[in-house]
């Protein structure tokens, strides 16, 4: 009887991800374009936090200055690098006037290095929209319009997409496309673009388009400054202070690696996936909807093949349940274009998550969150 009430709870487990991508893939889409001009007072400067990016910086501008159907200017911040980021910032701004090196200031106390940076870039700025991005991130010429098309469309204050996340490694493919899994699995998006609660709001921080007069009515990134998750915390910031924030599609404009290889994949997302999830208790929740929906299926079945006895019904749902993972894995492999191998071992891949996102809560709890060489809020 145990053997079947836990599999029976797997299986509402697995099947809640499940459902909620089913319905959330129709809805989260991309904008259709209508004409070829942006909307009216929709300049927008793209602002771009670098530190020792040396070997990304360079396409990164170019890719944003080919923009169509926008008016943009790009704005780079250097956060003390100590590699040629700065004379590449210096070599742009000489050959391009769209782009603009924004002065480097000592950082206050209790401020994260790229909070720091983006405000100085939104203070910089005069345009009507800012674009916060990084400088791993790379556009199409239609990217940074089809942003101000959602905007516009859904009447929001800040618009995010999660770009085509490029994976070259077996570590990197294990791990990154979870953050699809998490998002399209969990986030009743119907009921977010209905109910302006804070708790609702979610972006990513590689694509963060916000009214200026927005931003600077929360404060700018100042509402956040100690954060290494700027995704989550300025759409939350942006709904706290009345506005509307959205989500859209944008997997064929926007791509990035993040991560190259597996420790690096691990460190980063150490550093912030328990401020993703924001409290004890939500950790707590989602470690048994993962352990319980997506672990415990695949372990009991591996010990049915070495002889185990499970009873007909308790076989039936820890079947249904591994088979309700792979098949939200796949749906979600199809449309973000994601690995296969993924896929194939999903169970192995959501104990990753699982060990990170308690990782996270470790490094949190004892201060220790880092990221290029620095702890939060130095």
């Amino acid at each position: 009887m145990l053997l079947e009430a836990i599999a029976i709870g797997s299986l509402c487990c697995a099947a809640l991800p499940m459902a909620m991508s089913c319905v959330n893939l129709v809805l989260f889409r991309t904008p259709t374009l209508r004409g070829r001009r942006a909307p009216a007072n929709a300049e927008v400067s793209v602002c771009v936090p670098a530190r020792n990016e040396a070997a990304n910086i360079r396409a990164c501008v170019q890719s944003i200055l080919e923009s169509q159907h926008a008016a943009v200017e790009v704005l780079v911040y250097d956060d003390q690098s100590t590699d040629d980021t700065p004379a590449i910032i210096a070599d742009m701004s000489m050959r391009d006037q769209r782009c603009r090196n924004v002065a480097t200031l000592p950082m206050e106390a209790g401020w994260n290095g790229k909070q720091w940076g983006c405000q100085q870039m939104g203070q910089a700025s005069s345009a009507s929209w800012l674009l916060f991005t990084d400088a791993d991130v790379r556009f199409t010429p239609q990217a940074v319009a089809l942003g101000l098309q959602c905007a516009q469309d859904s009447g929001s204050d800040l618009v995010s997409t999660f770009p085509r996340q490029i994976c070259a490694s077996v570590g990197e493919a294990m791990v990154v496309p979870l953050i699809h899994f998490m998002l399209v699995g969990y986030l009743p998006m119907a009921l977010m673009r209905r109910d302006n609660r804070k708790s609702l709001g979610a972006g990513c921080g590689q694509f963060l388009l916000v009214k200026r007069e927005a931003w600077l009515r929360v404060g700018g990134h100042r509402a956040f400054q100690n954060s290494m998750h700027d995704g989550i915390q300025l759409p939350r910031a942006i709904r706290a202070a009345g506005g509307r924030t959205d989500l859209f599609d944008a997997t064929n404009f926007v791509s990035v690696r993040m991560y190259n290889g597996f420790a690096a994949t691990w460190r980063g997302f150490a550093k912030n996936a328990f401020e993703g999830l924001g409290s004890m208790a939500t950790l707590m929740v989602f470690t048994t909807l993962h352990v319980l929906g997506h672990i415990v299926p695949a372990a009991l079945l591996l010990a049915w093949l070495f002889g185990m006895q499970l009873s007909n019904l308790a076989f039936a749902c820890l079947a249904a349940a591994l088979l309700a993972g792979i098949l939200t894995r796949t749906m979600l492999a199809i449309r973000f274009h994601q690995p296969w191998i993924g896929v194939a071992l999903h169970p192995l891949t959501i104990l990753l998550m699982t060990m990170i996102q308690w990782r996270s809560w470790w490094l949190a709890k004892t201060g220790r969150r880092a990221w290029r060489g620095r702890v939060s809020g130095a």
